[in-house]
């Protein structure tokens, strides 16, 4: 890959990680619960779904979903469904002032915010006609094939790497103060609810 077009792929795969979404929702819901440093796992977990992405992409699999409504819906909704269920738990959880509870709730399996992470945006049927429409300006047919997806998708996994830890999770850390009483706790977890749940919604009724 040419490096002015290298060059391209790293401004655009900036501009697409800096866009508010599901996936910077998590990261700073996990940054505020779990801690910045383990808020790392659910990104990586981010990234996983976003390698998958590209190889269904590559492996002409992308094509098919995005041209079946029925296959294309069903993994919408799912997705969709997802965010909600997210939203509410957070919209419902309850504040944990007490250092034992808070505590546990810092100690919650890295698998489990790697889980979370990955099916947030796994179950983003959007993502994939993104790289429907993304990933061939950056491919050149005559050029070998795979050390250009090696190079997209290891530039594109790094530099949301580096916004969602360095941007969003860091940005966070700025409301880590109202985690320290009741009120605080209890604000925060139903501005993530609702924001987990409408872009769900948004999902679903987007076309």
């Amino acid at each position: 890959m040419q490096f002015s077009l290298w060059l391209t792929l790293a401004g655009a795969g900036a501009l697409i990680s800096f866009t508010p979404g599901a996936g910077a929702i998590n990261t700073m819901s996990n940054s505020l619960n779990a801690g910045f440093r383990r808020s790392i796992w659910g990104i990586l977990g981010q990234q996983a779904a976003l390698v998958i992405h590209v190889l269904v992409v590559a492996l002409g699999v992308g094509v098919l979903v995005a041209s079946s409504p029925v296959a294309f819906n069903v993994i919408r909704y799912a997705g969709a469904a997802y965010l909600v269920y997210l939203g509410i738990r957070q919209f419902l959880a309850k504040p944990t002032v007490a250092e034992e509870q808070a505590t546990a709730l810092r100690n919650e399996p890295a698998w489990s915010i790697f889980r979370r992470g990955l099916w947030v945006n796994l179950l983003n049927p959007k993502a994939i006609v993104f790289f429907l429409a993304f990933m061939p300006q950056f491919i050149r047919a005559e050029q070998p094939l795979l050390p250009q997806y090696a190079v997209l998708t290891a530039t594109v996994v790094a530099i949301d790497i580096l916004v969602m830890w360095f941007f969003f999770a860091a940005a966070a850390r700025s409301f880590q103060r109202l985690t320290q009483n009741e009120r605080g706790q209890q604000i925060l977890n139903r501005v993530f609810g609702v924001l987990f749940v409408a872009v769900g919604v948004l999902l679903a009724l987007m076309h």
